[in-house]
This record gives structure tokens, sequence and C-alpha cells, in this order.
């Protein structure tokens, strides 16, 4: 098992990235169910454009280019130009000419008016700095009737948050996550990302709770060093633990990981939230 991190938290971090590097593979399959539920959620049509919010390392923005085809396109953006090439290479590697990123940040989109036809963005919006403020903003570049898609976490309260960061937290104590910081579970009560839609002037906003396969294609300890190394919300709480603590934390992390784990994957499920508006 792992030992504590020991990188500032930033979502740009150079130890998040060698981590990402390090895991996108099995990362991508464990995500893989997340991203099918938004893609088929978004339903989107053969040759339209689409923009990717919070794309990071690619997903659901090389899943959606596969599917509007070759007269399609899809731009992913994301804060992290290291994340993006890393969806670049991804979406080389496929063989997609129809795919292109751009960095830039949600609150200021460097697109004209009325310019896409579907919009995703999939665990990016609960870390909007203003996130009514990056709606309205998304609303600004798509097309009238077009849609925005989003795929949020729910509770904490499930096994891959309280098998890892949970055990941390009750070894830990104090806050789970800084008061006023990024909250991955910003969106988690039945109706809050609905509710910043409509601020932000979405029409027909719906919302549906889903639980998908969250499957780990590995061992307990290579998952625990992944969510250590990509769970920058909670980088804090893991600082603050003293280094004697940590042994007793990472035989407790195993014994709770080790109940989803069939000996070759690690199957915890995940509870997401879909929630969708029209301009």
């Amino acid at each position: 098992m792992t030992s504590a991190p020991e990188t500032e938290p930033s979502w740009g971090s150079q130890y998040r990235l060698v981590a990402s590097e390090k895991w996108k593979a099995k990362s991508a399959v464990m995500g893989q169910a997340v991203t099918d539920a938004l893609v088929e959620y978004a339903q989107p049509a053969a040759a339209i454009k689409v923009l990717d919010l919070a794309s990071g390392t690619g997903e659901p923005a090389i899943s959606l280019a596969a599917r509007v085809g070759e007269h399609g396109h899809v731009t992913a953006l994301d804060l992290s130009a290291e994340l993006l090439e890393m969806a670049s290479g991804r979406a080389r590697a496929r063989g997609l000419k129809n795919f292109a990123t751009h960095k830039g940040d949600a609150h200021t989109l460097p697109f004209p008016d009325n310019h896409f036809d579907l919009a995703t963005s999939r665990f990016g919006v609960m870390f909007f700095r203003d996130v009514v403020g990056a709606l309205r903003e998304l609303r600004r570049v798509l097309r009238p009737g077009a849609r925005a898609c989003f795929a949020a976490w729910g509770s904490f309260e499930q096994p891959y948050w309280r098998s890892t960061m949970g055990v941390v937290h009750r070894h830990a104590g104090g806050p789970l996550l800084p008061p006023g910081g990024p909250n991955p579970f910003r969106f988690a009560e039945p109706g809050s990302l609905s509710q910043v839609l409509k601020a932000a002037e979405f029409e027909q906003v719906e919302e549906q709770a889903r639980t998908v396969a969250w499957t780990w294609p590995g061992t307990v300890e290579e998952v625990w060093e992944q969510a250590q190394a990509v769970s920058v919300p909670f980088r804090p709480m893991l600082k603050r633990v003293p280094p004697e603590m940590w042994p007793k934390i990472n035989a407790d992390v195993r014994e709770a990981v080790e109940k989803y784990f069939d000996g070759e994957k690690i199957e915890f499920g995940a509870s997401v939230v879909l929630a969708s508006g029209r301009k």
C-alpha cells in the first residue's frame, strides 16, 4: 500500500499528471460505464458539433466523436494542456479526425454564440467556480434547442468513496473537504443540479439518479494509489494525516476494498446524477 501523498492540492499538479498517465488505461475502464451512460443520455446525432467541458483525458469527448461520425465534430475543453495532450493521443490512437482539444475556462468560452448542437460534461460541473455563470456562458454558445447534459457524483456514501476516503476521514477527523473548496458531491442532493440549470435559464430541465458499474481491473493496492493521486479535493485531508497513522489506514482501506474484490477486479458500482436542459 502507498503512504501519504506529498503534493499540494492542484488540479494540474505534476503528481496528478503522472498518476493520470500511469493509470490512464485502468482509469478509463473504471469510468467507461459512466461515460456510456452519459453518451446514451445525451443521444448524439450524426454530423453535429459537440462541446465537452472539463474533458480531462478525453471522455466522453472521444466516445462522442466516434458517435457523431466523420461529418460531425467534437471539441474537448479543459484547463490542463497536459491532460488534453493525453486526450489527443487517445483520439489519434483511435483514428478520430473529427476531434480537437482547446485549453480554456468554462466561465469564458472562446467560441461564438449559437455554435454547438450539444454540450456534455462528465464529473466537471461540480467544480465550476461560478456554476450558474458558467452554465449561462455554455448556453450562449449552444444553438437554439440544443441540449446540455451532465454527469455528477451522487452521495459520498457509496462503496468507492466510503472504502477509500471514508476510511481516511474516520481516522483523521476534521472536515472531509475544505469548507468552500472543490466538492465532488455538490450536486448529490436530488434536484440541486436541476436548480442551477434553471437559474442559468435552461428549459426542459430533467434529472435522474443512476447506479452504474465502477470497476477497477486490478488490485486493491493499485486502486488505492490511484485514488490518492487523482482525488484532488481530498488532498488537504490526506496531508494532515500523521505519518504514524498511515499503516493502520492502509490496512483498513485494504480490508474495506477487498469486500468488492473478486480476485481479478474490484466492482464498486457508482451512484451518479444525470441532468440536462435545453437552450
